[in-house]
């Protein structure tokens, strides 16, 4: 039976007790409808998990008692940094979903020339705390103890020029090399994909000059959903742990 997997943003000491935040508690009591004795897993994203037990559960919330600690990572050996043109509602939500699924240990996502999403500052800040609970929620469902970085959403000219002697790729439908050859041997990459309405000439251009290499992935045009996906799935077939 597979055993629930909560995050807690704490410091977790074996025999300590903890009561869990409201949306955890919720959770656990009225939608998995657990009850005292019941066998969790805590983590706190830092690295690590431990055992726990379910001890109360009323109106107060669930209150845990922390166990054993298990030094178990699930991280992937390729280190993937994901620059995504901020995608639509649902769109963008999966995109997050997927890639802390897929292993990514950042997302920045980015501003571009013909994103469609335009929001002011207070409701982009609101947009990307919940991209962050959206990743945590992920990592409590793929059994990764690390939580990946979700950068405030960046102009595309300020990330381009981040990074080191990391392997940069750029999807482009129309790129004259495919990924695969581009990745042997690879231990860190960053991924650079436009919105719905792709990368302006100029941005592709800028991307190109701070060493990103334009590739695609086979003959077909994929969404903006789709694509980093695809390219990240490829990426940890053939250089992570995906087939392993």
């Amino acid at each position: 039976m597979r055993t629930t997997r909560i995050h807690v943003d704490l410091e977790l000491q074996p025999g300590a007790e903890v009561l869990l935040p409201a949306a955890a508690s919720t959770h656990l009591l009225r939608v998995l409808r657990l009850r005292p004795g019941a066998v969790l897993t805590l983590f706190n994203g830092r690295g690590g998990e431990h055992a726990a037990e379910l001890i109360t559960a009323d109106k107060a919330g669930a209150r845990v008692r922390v166990g054993a600690a298990s030094a178990i990572e699930r991280e992937s050996p390729l280190h993937l940094r994901l620059l995504q043109g901020v995608a639509r509602g649902e769109r963008m939500d999966f995109i997050v979903q997927k890639a802390t699924e897929l292993g990514v240990q950042r997302i920045v996502p980015l501003s571009c020339e013909f994103s469609v999403v335009r929001l002011d500052e207070a409701a982009l800040r609101r947009r990307v705390e919940h991209w962050r609970s959206v990743a945590v929620a992920a990592c409590e469902q793929c059994g990764r103890n690390r939580l990946p970085e979700v950068d405030s959403v960046t102009a595309i000219e300020a990330a381009c020029t981040e990074g080191g002697d990391e392997l940069k790729l750029l999807l482009l439908p129309q790129a004259p090399a495919s990924l695969a050859p581009l990745v042997t041997g690879v231990r860190r990459a960053t991924l650079l994909v436009g919105p719905e309405g792709g990368l302006s000439g100029r941005e592709q251009l800028l991307a190109q000059r701070n060493g990103f290499q334009a590739c695609r992935l086979g003959p077909r045009i994929l969404r903006t959903e789709t694509a980093p996906l695809a390219a990240l799935a490829a990426l940890q077939a053939l250089a992570g742990d995906l087939c392993a």
